[in-house]
């Protein structure tokens, strides 16, 4: 299924070459946008960038810097040879964002992807059964992915998936009820569990009403439903106690009882010593990325049925460097599921292995990952669990195929960092790993070995920063663009004032750019326990405020960066799954416009005799 287009070799040179290139402009990655006027950071650049940089408008700055599709780059001024390697190197390095057959826009209106031509808040290609309760960006990363996964789990011959960070369920509904598979949900989060499980619901009860209406069972066609599993994965935990998780064991498993509990909100989190405003889960929170927040197939005879179900064409996810090849064919016929599926009753709460097990009174294949070998997918996974489903990947019999959406990069765990903000250590047992060898970076042997691969906290945030959004915003030269210089001129009067206050976080002051600066200090100085009425120097702050234009670049400067370290930790697992005798494909599979945190790294285990499962 996969095909080796980037050897082992040339993993390892570019992973070498982008450690030295980090190394380089480490000081550029590694600086705070907040610090620009307290750390005087436009005099750190070379005198002949900020000659060439200085007086760029901001559509320059997208053309001149951050794309590099654009062809035909008129300059306003000679640019130093140096400025130039940097941002051809980083282009150079970055794995590819765009999928096959993608058409970039250079217009000013951010486009979203075709399937919201006609309704720019419903897709195409996902019947209305998919839609409800899914935000447009959520619409477009399930279909995908959901295609995606189907098609692996073709090729590796399996029939049932395990949904690690399923949340609200949106994913596995359109595994199981759209795509006929198993699917098992894992969720940390108790309440979105329990909104998954009735979401499960209303959606049987929409079939059963168009049955109704048409005569026809709709239930017939539909797979069997998802099963969802409350329970928190432990990075240290071993392959076994995951299993046993999932009630592979009857003995009782390893579980982290401060994880399962009533849910909070959504919390900033103000780090001082990071500078970062984190949205961190709580500590009964989920263990995926909370975003801005196809079709079934049915018989021969009930053609007449797909007025409900749209069905969409296979996805074409081929790469530049990395393809992966993977056929159009038609999706399976579902497993029947009787009409007790749409009953509205209340949840059945069981135990296994630690977790809890939610069901909807619903029918029970019996033929998910208990019984079976199986798929594992995480759709934007945070932090170190994109690097402990690889791990389970790799030592667990039972996977047969992974498919990993990473997200929340400055969550990795590292050697210099093992506790980064926002992050609850998990807990050790007699049945954790070696903590030495769980940390989220580096994975591979490889990447360890090599000198100054260190990833600071600030490198691997920048990260995840979504470059597509902001080339759209400086190219409309939108009011947003003043809102860094704003809050840099901030940071100058808090440490004018209490010069070890570093880096405070003040969270997001909504529509800041709609608002003065004075209004904008009056918000945010007694966030970090300063007086509203704070006096400050108005002609001081007035000409930092004329630098914007600096400031923007500088930021542009890092999100260039960006790119290229992400790169570096999906390279690493990429190696690290080498190492381990397993090849794998990063697949841009989003829209990166759309959905920023777009790579998919997709690998599957070879047969008993050796050769790859096709």
């Amino acid at each position: 299924m996969l095909s080796a287009t980037f050897s082992e070799q040339q993993q390892r040179d570019l992973a070498n070459k982008i450690t030295s290139f980090l190394c380089r402009y480490k000081h550029i990655s590694d600086s705070y946008i907040i610090e620009f006027f307290s750390e005087n950071l436009w005099d750190t650049l070379p005198q002949g960038w900020q000659k060439a940089l200085r007086d760029l408008t901001a559509p320059q700055i997208a053309d001149l810097l951050l794309d590099k599709d654009i062809k035909n780059r008129i300059y306003p001024s000679v640019w130093p040879l140096s400025l130039l390697a940097l941002r051809a190197t980083a282009h150079t390095l970055a794995f590819p964002r765009t999928p096959t057959g993608h058409q970039v826009p250079h217009t000013v209106g951010l486009l979203k992807p075709e399937e919201f031509i006609s309704n720019r808040s419903q897709s195409s290609l996902l019947g209305h059964i998919f839609r409800k309760h899914v935000k447009p960006k959520k619409q477009h990363e399930i279909c995908k992915l959901g295609t995606l996964v189907k098609q692996l789990c073709d090729h590796t011959q399996c029939t049932s998936v395990v949904d690690v960070g399923s949340g609200q369920g949106h994913l596995t509904r359109f595994l199981s009820f759209g795509l006929g598979l198993n699917v098992t949900g894992i969720e940390a989060d108790p309440n979105l569990v329990s909104m998954a499980s009735k979401f499960d619901r209303q959606l049987l009860l929409t079939l059963d009403k168009e049955s109704q209406k048409t005569g026809i069972s709709q239930l017939s066609t539909a797979g069997c439903a998802p099963e969802h599993v409350l329970g928190w994965v432990n990075p240290r935990a071993t392959w076994e106690v995951f299993l046993q998780q999932m009630g592979k064991g009857g003995e009782e498993s390893e579980s982290y009882p401060t994880t399962v509990g009533l849910c909070k909100k959504r919390q900033r989190v103000s780090v001082s010593d990071q500078g970062q405003e984190v949205e961190r889960e709580p500590v009964h929170g989920s263990q995926r990325l909370y975003t801005e927040e196809c079709s079934l197939v049915a018989d021969a005879e009930k053609r007449q049925s797909t007025a409900l179900f749209h069905q969409h064409d296979g996805v074409n996810t081929d790469h530049a460097a990395q393809s992966l090849s993977v056929t159009t064919e038609p999706l399976l016929n579902s497993s029947p599921v009787s009409n007790q599926l749409c009953q509205e009753n209340s949840l059945n709460e069981s135990s296994v292995g630690g977790w809890t097990i939610w069901n909807s009174n619903v029918h029970s294949c019996n033929k998910g990952p208990n019984s079976s070998d199986f798929v594992l997918t995480g759709l934007h996974a945070c932090g170190d669990l994109s690097a402990t489903l690889l791990r389970h990947f790799v030592n667990c019999p039972r996977v047969q195929g992974i498919t990993s959406v990473a997200c929340c990069y400055m969550k990795i765990t590292t050697k210099e960092n093992p506790t980064p903000p926002g992050v609850i250590p998990p807990p050790l047992s007699d049945n954790s790993k070696d903590v030495s060898k769980t940390f989220g970076y580096p994975m591979s042997d490889w990447v360890k070995g090599l000198p100054e691969h260190e990833l600071s906290y600030k490198a691997r945030e920048g990260a995840c920063h979504a470059i597509e959004d902001y080339v759209h915003r400086l190219r409309g030269e939108s009011g947003l663009l003043k809102t860094h210089c704003y809050r840099a001129a901030l940071e100058s009067i808090i440490r004018a004032e209490r010069p070890h206050l570093r880096r405070a976080g003040i969270q997001t002051i909504k529509k800041a750019h709609t608002l003065s600066f004075s209004e904008y200090a009056r918000l945010g100085l007694p966030r970090v326990g300063l007086p509203a009425d704070l006096p400050f120097d108005h002609a001081r702050v007035e000409s930092m405020l004329e630098q914007q234009g600096r400031v923007v670049v500088y930021f542009s400067l890092a999100l260039l960066l960006a790119p290229v370290v992400e790169t570096l930790v999906l390279l690493d697992r990429m190696l690290f799954l080498q190492e381990k005798g397993f090849q794998s494909q990063l697949v841009p599979l989003f829209d990166p416009a759309f959905s920023p945190r777009n790579l998919v790294l997709v690998a599957v285990k070879p047969k008993a005799d050796g050769e790859e499962i096709r």
